[in-house]
């Protein structure tokens, strides 16, 4: 064996016309994949959680890139980039597996947390609160403490991705004096309690973009942002 893998290197190397040229991998073994599909894992996460496929492809396109293991400086995990501990309840609440990197289980995960944020703070602050963190968010709609500059420029780059709802919800950061601090889809939508994330969304509370604008599938990565 040893003899065969000699006579390749020095095959490769010879046909190259120098020493130590880089020669392809013999047949059979296998690569790694350089992509995985996640198609799949948005369209289930979409049914459970009642969350468009678009909005889910658009926060994994301006959280990770959709780098598989993108980790941030703030810690933030996945292709959701989901805290380890918004990873810690959503995975003991929906019973996800162990590591947050999964895609499957990163994306249902952050799927159902962006569920819980948009029915505590309805249309106008659910990306603030998702970025930010809910007590954060509070603090700027409750107080007027003004939102961090990443916030801001996130729900900005964001927002243009939902198919129609960015207008709104870019529009609802910067409130005119005297006026409410954020907007409600259907009267008291924000105000009517949390709804049952277990179950499967049979009417759906949003729109359905018509035509899908995304990758179907996310770059593996093994480099962790810094």
């Amino acid at each position: 064996m040893a003899l065969h893998r000699l006579a390749m290197a020095l095959g490769c190397a010879l046909a190259a016309g120098w020493p130590g040229a880089p020669c392809a991998q013999p047949v059979g073994e296998p690569t790694a994949p350089s992509r995985i599909a996640i198609a799949d894992h948005v369209r289930d996460a979409s049914r459970r959680f009642g969350i468009p496929e678009a909005w889910i492809y658009a926060i994994i396109r301006i959280e990770s890139a959709g780098r598989v293991r993108a980790v941030s400086s703030a810690g933030a995990m996945g292709l959701m980039q989901l805290m380890p501990g918004t990873w810690a309840r959503q995975r003991a609440r929906f019973a996800l597996r162990t590591d947050p990197f999964d895609p499957r289980d990163n994306i249902m995960a952050g799927t159902s947390y962006l569920r819980e944020m948009y029915d505590r703070y309805g249309a106008a602050g659910f990306l603030a609160a998702y970025n930010a963190g809910p007590g954060r968010y509070e603090q700027w709609r409750d107080r007027g403490r003004p939102l961090p500059l990443e916030t801001r420029r996130y729900v900005a780059a964001i927002a243009p991705l939902l198919h129609g709802d960015g207008l709104a919800i870019t529009a609802s950061l910067q409130p005119a004096s005297g006026a409410p601090r954020f907007a409600r889809r259907g009267e008291g939508s924000a105000r009517q309690g949390r709804s049952d994330l277990d179950h499967e969304a049979s009417a759906h509370p949003f729109a359905r973009p018509a035509v899908p604008r995304h990758d179907l599938f996310a770059p593996v990565s093994t480099v962790r942002d810094q």
